[in-house]
């Protein structure tokens, strides 16, 4: 089912100021949210993953000790950054845990720009986006495959979003197992 907007799906080539556009949002977010709520704050996603292709929207993970307090913020973090109150679970990866509270989150989207995840802290979830994205950022060869995979994708699912999920989604599958291996040899811990 292409999505009600109907635009197509576009992974573009990696753009060094996606790290600079992650900052810029991070300084806003603390400012808007500061407080000790906030544990960290991590750019996350492919964008945040050197020469990795893809959508030209920055992914960023805000890891909290629960959420209590989240569940006040205002609807609008930032200007058109708007909680999306439908979107409060994760994909779960095949044979992970499936108990709930480790893939709940919390997520705002401005679906040009910015997803904000919202995740807590030691949950599966949280862990997962780090380990995710440090995998790729050793691994150029996997990195490399899965810009491939996701261009590849959106050639042919073009506009039609749960297609490029229904596909994609597995693969991550695959890649976090691969990152899971890795982390233990490699001794991996979150930053």
């Amino acid at each position: 089912m292409a999505p009600a907007d109907g635009k197509q799906l576009v992974i573009a080539d990696y753009d060094p100021a996606w790290p600079t556009r992650f900052l810029d949002i991070s300084r806003r977010l603390r400012e808007q949210l500061d407080g000790p709520v906030l544990l960290r704050i991590d750019h996350i996603g492919s964008t945040a993953v050197p020469a990795l292709a893809a959508k030209d929207l920055i992914d960023v993970q805000i890891t909290v000790a629960h959420f209590d307090e989240v569940d006040e913020w205002p609807d609008e973090l930032l200007p058109g950054l708007l909680r999306r109150p439908g979107k409060t679970t994760d994909h779960v990866p095949t044979g992970a845990p499936i108990d709930p509270a480790e893939w709940t989150k919390r997520y705002w989207s401005d679906p040009e720009r910015v997803h904000l995840h919202v995740r807590e802290q030691g949950r599966l979830n949280q862990r997962y986006a780090l380990l995710f994205r440090d995998y790729l950022r050793a691994d150029p060869s996997a990195a490399g495959a899965y810009g491939q995979l996701k261009r590849s994708l959106a050639a042919v699912a073009r506009s039609d979003r749960e297609s490029y999920y229904a596909v994609k989604d597995p693969a991550c599958d695959l890649i976090i197992a691969a990152a899971e291996h890795w982390a233990l040899r490699v001794g991996w811990m979150p930053a």
